[in-house]
């Protein structure tokens, strides 16, 4: 994950952007059940939402935000699929 976190091709996240990615991955590390954990459900969206606004900028390509978002989930409980 730190790889991506520095960005594809040296482009580097804002800070802004980081807070969002720590925010997501803190909301998911301390859940036990996404679905019944509404902060949890709100963090996965989020870093959906990044993922989406990162491709949609040109600054990232869609494989390298799939991966962002595969590893922030992986954050959370091993039963989450998304």
């Amino acid at each position: 994950m730190v790889r991506i976190l520095n960005g594809p091709d040296g482009e580097a996240l804002r800070p802004d952007e980081l807070e969002r990615i720590r925010d997501a991955a803190d909301s998911l590390v301390f859940c036990e059940d996404v679905e019944q954990d509404p902060a949890a459900r709100d963090a996965a969206d989020e870093i959906a939402d990044l993922a989406v606004d990162l491709v949609e900028s040109g600054r990232w390509d869609e494989d390298t935000a799939e991966e962002l978002v595969s590893d922030v989930l992986a954050c959370g409980p091993v039963a989450f699929a998304g």
